[in-house]
Formats: C-alpha cells, sequence, structure tokens
C-alpha cells in the first residue's frame, strides 16, 4: 500500500489541520482512559522488573539495532495515538465523511508503519534481549488491533459515504484511541525499562574492571 509524496504529504497536512479543530475537544475524554493505560503499563513494568531482576546481567547482549528499532516504535507509536485521539474527536463534530476519510488514512499509515518496524523486531529479536523478545510479543497483538478496527472503519466508510454518527463506526474509533494510547504506553515503557537495564549492566562490568 504505497502512496506518492504529494498524496503523504496531503493527508498530512489534513492530519495537522484537523489537530488544531478537534484535540482540544478530545482531550478530556482520553484523559481517564489514560490513567487507566499507564496503571496497567506500571503494573507490568513492576512486574518485569521483579521477574528479570534476579538475571538482569545474564541477558544476552543487547543489540543496538533492537534498540534502534524500539526508540521508532515509540516515536511512531505516540503519532498514531494522537492521531487515533483526533480521529475519535470527529464523532463530536459536523464534518463531512471525506473528512473522516482523509484523518483514516493518517491512521493507517501509522499502523503500516509500526507494522515494518515491528516486522524487523520479529526478523531480529532473537538476537536480542528477553526484554526486547516480550516488546515484540506485546506490540502485535495491539496492532492487529488496531488495524482491524481501522480498516472496519474505512469499509463502513466506503459503504456509506454518509456523515457517520452512530454504531458501530463511533465504537471503531473509540476502541481505536483506547489501544493506540495502550501500544503507546507499553512501547515507551519497555524502551525506557531497557535502557535502564542497559546502563545497570555497563556500571557492572566498570566495577568488575576495577576489581580485577
Amino acid at each position: 500500500m504505497h502512496n506518492n509524496n504529494h498524496d503523504s504529504d496531503d493527508r498530512h497536512a489534513a492530519g495537522r489541520s484537523l489537530r488544531q479543530r478537534f484535540t482540544k475537544k478530545g482531550s478530556c475524554m482520553r484523559i481517564a482512559s489514560m490513567e487507566k493505560s499507564h496503571l496497567v503499563v506500571g503494573v507490568l513494568v513492576t512486574l518485569l522488573s521483579f521477574s528479570l531482576a534476579t538475571r538482569a546481567f545474564a541477558l544476552r547482549p543487547e543489540s543496538n539495532q533492537l534498540t534502534q528499532l524500539l526508540g521508532e516504535a515509540r516515536a511512531e507509536a505516540a503519532e498514531l495515538a494522537k492521531d487515533a485521539d483526533e480521529t475519535e474527536a470527529l464523532i463530536r463534530s459536523d464534518v463531512s465523511w471525506q473528512t473522516h476519510a482523509e484523518m483514516l488514512d493518517v491512521v493507517k499509515e501509522h499502523v503500516n508503519k509500526m507494522g515494518r518496524i515491528v516486522d524487523k523486531l520479529t526478523a531480529t529479536r532473537v538476537s536480542g534481549s528477553e526484554l526486547q523478545e516480550q516488546a515484540v510479543d506485546r506490540i502485535l497483538p495491539l496492532l492487529k488491533e488496531l488495524a482491524a478496527n481501522t480498516t472496519a472503519a474505512i469499509n463502513y466508510l466506503n459503504q456509506n459515504k454518509t456523515r457517520p454518527i452512530g454504531e458501530p463506526y463511533t465504537q471503531y474509533l473509540k476502541d481505536n484511541a483506547d489501544t493506540a494510547h495502550q501500544l503507546a504506553s507499553a512501547v515507551s515503557s519497555l524502551f525506557e525499562y531497557e535502557k535502564t537495564m542497559n546502563k545497570m549492566g555497563e556500571l557492572k562490568n566498570k566495577l568488575e574492571i576495577r576489581e580485577q
């Protein structure tokens, strides 16, 4: 699903314009969901800390490529969550169905980019740490859910070609926004945890060198 540069620029321009119009309207409704997702991710990272702490320095050597890919995934997931919020905010406006379609194309592009990053993570995870391997397993189900909801919403618009105001379309967008925030929080937390573990490993190596 490759688009030419002109179409991609138009979609991003549309996304930026709509962001200014609808972000404020949708932000309050996302607070409760974001707090819930941050709590879940916090528990996840805490559990990982306990389960991996005793083996922190027994992990396989760090793969720079995997660390870089996790960083790219974090940035892309943040953009995806922001655009999913803006798309969901359209429900409370009187914009045309074509505007909905434009924003969904922006979301779909982010999902596709995340999919390519996950493909690379899957191909290289065997050479990375245990935590990085788990990241693939945690990201993939959320990404599949986002892809399914986005596709369903696009199909709904193509079939009806009228301003969408009811179910199931509105639920597709609400679910997408919630899942996008879960994905962004999970990727960010896993990436930061990995960086911390790498720093601990470097400190341990320095101490061992001094003791020799």
